[in-house]
């Protein structure tokens, strides 16, 4: 009886209210040292893995948010980029455009006037031809008007020159204009008329000296291959 004791353990008796109960300390030492023998640390909980998979859904989750982030900024800075590189176009060409109408004009302004100086410096001197003669040259004097006249007023005082310079000649004539004022009438692309007002001082063998003569004429300068010249001659009252 004894060694059966001791192969099945020791029994301890446990006196409660009810009576007593043993219980065997050998079976309680096997359960302990079962427990002992445990690794906890290798045992993986449902709550840890899911712990880990949610923070790997979170990464993958937050690297997508970032990459689609990054696309959605990159988009509208392209098209900014594009945006303003079109709007740049346009103002280039725009100004390039407003430059070259600014040119333009200058140029036309320019052009009209050196052609209005032309006409009006042409007028001048056709005034001063026709009023300065001199019986000792005549024939110089009768030659200056006609290289500066064109069309009809041209073929007129051609016809009359020679009889012009007999007379001049015969009365030894000399005359002297002097421009007092001058100015632009009217002016189209080839021909213009310009106002003169004249003061002639005139001298002849019969009087050697007259009072000056006041006279205003309209000369009519037209555009010639040749430059501008007198086409026509009409004395205003």
């Amino acid at each position: 009886m004894a060694e059966h004791a001791d192969a099945a353990g020791e029994e301890v008796s446990i006196t409660t209210k009810d009576g007593v109960s043993p219980v065997s300390t050998g079976a309680a030492e096997s359960s302990s040292a079962s427990l002992d023998e445990v690794d906890f640390e290798s045992v993986d909980t449902p709550g840890e893995e899911n712990a880990d998979a949610s923070t790997a859904e979170d990464e993958d989750t937050g690297a997508e948010a970032g990459e689609d982030s990054a696309a959605t900024v990159a988009m509208p800075t392209k098209r900014a980029v594009r945006l303003a590189l079109a709007v740049g176009s346009v103002a280039l060409i725009g100004l390039s455009a407003l430059v070259g109408w600014f040119g333009y004009r200058d140029s036309q302004i320019h052009h009209a006037s050196e052609q209005r100086n032309l006409f009006l410096q042409v007028g001048r001197q056709g005034a001063l031809n026709l009023t300065t003669i001199d019986w000792e040259h005549a024939e110089t004097d009768v030659q200056r008007v006609q290289h500066s006249a064109t069309g009809a007023f041209y073929d007129d005082f051609s016809k009359r020159s020679q009889a012009f310079v007999e007379v001049v000649k015969k009365t030894q004539a000399k005359s002297i204009g002097t421009i007092t004022e001058a100015g632009m009438e009217s002016e189209s692309a080839d021909e213009a008329q310009v106002l003169v007002a004249v003061s002639v001082k005139t001298s002849n063998s019969v009087a050697a000296e007259q009072e000056p003569r006041f006279w205003r004429m309209r000369i009519t300068v037209h555009k010639t291959d040749d430059g501008a010249k007198v086409s026509n001659v009409a004395f205003v009252p």
